[in-house]
C-alpha cells in the first residue's frame, strides 16, 4: 500500500480518480469480451450441429414412420399429419392404401405424394434407391421382407412389430410394413377435393374427411369455381342462420307466432324429413340440399336414431341436425298445410296474403300422386314468399330443377359437367363418422388393398318369392363372364393343381342382403383355376337377410357396403336400387347394369349394358309442361336429359354434349 501511494504521489494520481477510472475500463470491457465470446461459442456450435444433424438423421430414420417406400425423417405432430393413419387401441400405425402400394397406381397418385415417381426415386443410399424402384414396380411383398430385415438388423424392428401388435386388426400390418427416406406431403387441394371441402374442420372429429381421397384414384372432374363460390356462400348462410345461432331463434320464434299469416324472416329454411331406404334418403337430401343453394335455405335434417353415428357434420362451426327442441322436430303434417293444396288453391300471385309460413312438400315416389309443377316459375314464385319449408322425398330431383330455366342457368354455371351432380354434392355431405370409417377402412385394408383390381357387386332383388336365387346368380354370372369382368373357370383343372398367378388378385366385394350370392361366387372360384390364371377373391361383408327400416346397425352396415363400393374399379348393380345409384356416383362409376331383378318383369331390356352416367335416375319426372300441356317427349325438350337405361319413364342427366 505504500509503494502505491508512493507511486501515486509521484504520478500525481488521486487514488479515488484511478478507482473511477477502473470501473469504466471494466463496464466497457465487459461487453465486448460477452460478444467476442458469443461469436466464438455460436461458430463452435455450428459446427457441433452439422455433425449432431447426421447423427440425427441416422437415428431417425431408424425410428421413421413405415410409409411408401421410404423412411420419414421427422416426427413433428404436422408431417405425421400428412401421412395416412389408422388408429387401433390407441396405437398410430401408418398405412396406406391399396391404390397407393399398387405399382400400377403409383403415377395416378403422384399428384397426392406431390412428387414424381423419378423424384421419389433420388435417394443418396443405394440400398433406397432400389427399394423404391421395387416399389414404384408393385414388388410389395417382397419389399415389405427387406423392410423388416432391415429394422431387425439395426434393433428396430420391435418399434414396429409393437405398433400393429395392438391393432384391432392384425392382418393389416403385414400388407403395409413399408418404410421411407423422407415425408411426403399431401397436397391441402387432395385432402379438400379441389376446393370442394372448406379447411378449419377438426380433423380427428371426422378422420374421413381427410383420408378418404386416399381410399380413391383422384377424380377428373374438378369442381367449377362457381360451385365452389355458392358452396362458401351457403356455409356463411348455415353458419348465420343455423341452429344454436341469434337468427335461426329469432327468425323461429317469428315463423310459429305468424301460423298462417306469412311471415318476413331473415332466414328461410328447407327441413328434410325421412322416407324411404338410406340409399332414397341420400339421393334425396343431395337434390335438397341443391335446392337449399338455388334458394339461399338452410337445410336442416330431421334424422330418426336409425342414421345416428352415421355421417359426419357437413358444416363448419354448425349442425345441420333439427334440434330435438325445435318445434317442427314433432311436427304433424295433417295440422300443416301441403303443397298440393295451395296449389288447388291457385293462391299463385304477387301478393303475399293469405300465405302460409310452413308449408309441407311431398315429392315421395307414388303412381297415383297428381302432377307436382314444381319445376315451374309460378310454383316457385310461390314457394320464395315461405319462410318454413318441410319436405318429404325419397327421390333424387335434380333433373326436375334442370327444367326451369332460373335452376338451370345456375346448375349449368355451378356444373359445366352435368352429369357429376351427385358426384359433387354427395362427397361434399356425407363423410362416414369416425366409428364407420373405423368399419370401412379397416375391411378395405384387409381384405381390398391389396389386389391388383377391385370389382364391386350389388345384387339387390326386390321380389324373392317371385325370382329364383338360381336364375339371379345365372344372371349375375353371364353379365361379368360376357362382359369380361370376371374370368371363366377351367372346368378341367382344380385350383390346388393348376400354377396361380400371384401377380394379379383380382377382389370381389358382394354387396347383397342375401349370403347365398357371395357363397356360391366364392366356391366356384375357390374349386376351379380361372382360365386367365388370376386368382379371384371374394368377399361380402354383410347379409342381413331382409332390409330393415328404423334401424341403425343396419343402416351402419348398409353405410359400410355403399361407401366400400364406391371404391372398386369396376361397378355392377341392380337395375332401379338407389343403394347403387349412391355407391356409383361417389365413386365416379359408370355401372354395369344388371336388368331382370325386378319380380316378374318381362320388358326387352339387354341382360347387362353399361349406363351413360353416373348420376342417380329420377323416377318421377314431370308429365307436364307448366302450361298442362303433356310432356310426351321430355328428351327432345330439354338439354342433357336422358331416359334413364333401367327405367323407361325416369330420367337422369348426361353430358353436356349429349353424348351416352
Amino acid at each position: 500500500m505504500e509503494i502505491f501511494q508512493a507511486t501515486a504521489e509521484k504520478m500525481e494520481i488521486n487514488p479515488k480518480r484511478f478507482t473511477t477510472l477502473f470501473f469504466v475500463v471494466l463496464f466497457i470491457s465487459f461487453p465486448v469480451a460477452f460478444i467476442v465470446s458469443s461469436i466464438y461459442r455460436n461458430s463452435s456450435f455450428a459446427i457441433f450441429y452439422e455433425g449432431l444433424t447426421e447423427s440425427s438423421a441416422q437415428n431417425v430414420t431408424n425410428n421413421g414412420f413405415p410409409l411408401g417406400g421410404r423412411v420419414h425423417n421427422t416426427t413433428s405432430d404436422d408431417e405425421i399429419e400428412t401421412h395416412l393413419r389408422t388408429r387401433h387401441n390407441d396405437t398410430v400405425s401408418v398405412v396406406l392404401p391399396g391404390n397407393i402400394q399398387n405399382g400400377s397406381t403409383v403415377e395416378e397418385r403422384a399428384r397426392t405424394m406431390n412428387s414424381t415417381a423419378s423424384e421419389i426415386g433420388k435417394v443418396e443410399r443405394g440400398t433406397d434407391r432400389n427399394v423404391t424402384a421395387e416399389l414404384l414396380n408393385g414388388g410389395v411383398k417382397d419389399l415389405q421382407e427387406r423392410s423388416q430385415n432391415n429394422f431387425a438388423t439395426e434393433g428396430r424392428s420391435e418399434n414396429i412389430t409393437a405398433a400393429y401388435a395392438g391393432s384391432k386388426n392384425a392382418s393389416l400390418a403385414s400388407s403395409t410394413n413399408v418404410s421411407t427416406t423422407e415425408p411426403v406431403n399431401l397436397d391441402d387441394n387432395d385432402k379438400l377435393l379441389g376446393g370442394l371441402l372448406t379447411s378449419g374442420f377438426d380433423e380427428a372429429s371426422c378422420k374421413s374427411r381427410m383420408q378418404s381421397h386416399l381410399y380413391r384414384k383422384a377424380s377428373p372432374h374438378k369442381p367449377s369455381p362457381y360451385l365452389i363460390s355458392k358452396l362458401r356462400k351457403y356455409e356463411e348462410i348455415h353458419r348465420r342462420c343455423g341452429p344454436n345461432t341469434r337468427d335461426y331463434d329469432k327468425s323461429m320464434k317469428k315463423i310459429v307466432s305468424s301460423k298462417n299469416n306469412g311471415a318476413a324472416t331473415k332466414c328461410k329454411y328447407i327441413i328434410w324429413n325421412t322416407a324411404n331406404g338410406l340409399g332414397n334418403q341420400m339421393i334425396s337430401i343431395a337434390a335438397t340440399f341443391l335446392y337449399a343453394i338455388l334458394t339461399d335455405r338452410v337445410l336442416l335434417v330431421k334424422f330418426n336414431k336409425d342414421k345416428h353415428g352415421l355421417f359426419c357434420e357437413p358444416f363448419l362451426n354448425s349442425t345441420w341436425i333439427l334440434p330435438q327442441k325445435s318445434p317442427f322436430s314433432s311436427w304433424n303434417e295433417h295440422n300443416t298445410e301441403t303443397y298440393q293444396t295451395m296449389l288447388d288453391k291457385d293462391r299463385a300471385s304477387n301478393s303475399k296474403k293469405g300465405l302460409p309460413s310452413v308449408l309441407f312438400i311431398n315429392l315421395q315416389f307414388s303412381f297415383e300422386n297428381p302432377e307436382k309443377y314444381f319445376h315451374c316459375d309460378h310454383s316457385q314464385d310461390l314457394l320464395r314468399k315461405i319462410p318454413m319449408l318441410i319436405l318429404r322425398s325419397d327421390q333424387y330431383y335434380v333433373p326436375s330443377m334442370f327444367m326451369n330455366p332460373f335452376f338451370n342457368l345456375e346448375i349449368a354455371n355451378m356444373f359445366p359437367e352435368r352429369d357429376i351432380i351427385f358426384h359433387h354434392l354427395g362427397r361434399y355431405l356425407f363423410h362416414p363418422s369416425n366409428d364407420a370409417w373405423e368399419l370401412i377402412s379397416s375391411y378395405y385394408q384387409a381384405h381390398l388393398a391389396s389386389a391388383s383390381e377391385r370389382i364391386g357387386l350389388q345384387i339387390r332383388v326386390f321380389n324373392a318369392a317371385t325370382t329364383p336365387k338360381q336364375a339371379i346368380m345365372n344372371l349375375v354370372l353371364s353379365c361379368t363372364l360376357q362382359q369380361k369382368i370376371l374370368p371363366e373357370v377351367d372346368l378341367k383343372t382344380s385350383v390346388s393343381s393348376a400354377g396361380k398367378n400371384m401377380t394379379t388378385v383380382k377382389a370381389v366385394l358382394v354387396a347383397s342382403l342375401h349370403k347365398e350370392y357371395g357363397d356360391n361366387l366364392r366356391s366356384m372360384y375357390l374349386k376351379k383355376a380361372t382360365v386367365s390364371g388370376e386368382v379371384i377373391e371374394v368377399y361380402q361383408p354383410s347379409h342381413e337377410g331382409k332390409q330393415k327400416f328404423n334401424d341403425n346397425g343396419h343402416n351402419l352396415k348398409a353405410w359400410t357396403d355403399m361407401y366400400l363400393l364406391s371404391l372398386s374399379d369396376v361397378l355392377v348393380t341392380t337395375s332401379l336400387s338407389t343403394f347403387g345409384y349412391v355407391a356409383q356416383g361417389l365413386g365416379n362409376l359408370k355401372p354395369w347394369l344388371l336388368y331382370r331383378l325386378v319380380g316378374n318383369h318381362s320388358g326387352d331390356f339387354p341382360r347387362c349394358e353399361r349406363d351413360f352416367s353416373t348420376e342417380p335416375c329420377f323416377h318421377m319426372p314431370p308429365k307436364h309442361y307448366c302450361n298442362g300441356e303433356p310432356m310426351n317427349d321430355i328428351v327432345s325438350s330439354f338439354p342433357n336429359l336422358r331416359e334413364c337405361k333401367d327405367l323407361r319413364f325416369g330420367v337422369k342427366l348426361a353430358a353436356v354434349n349429349g353424348s351416352m
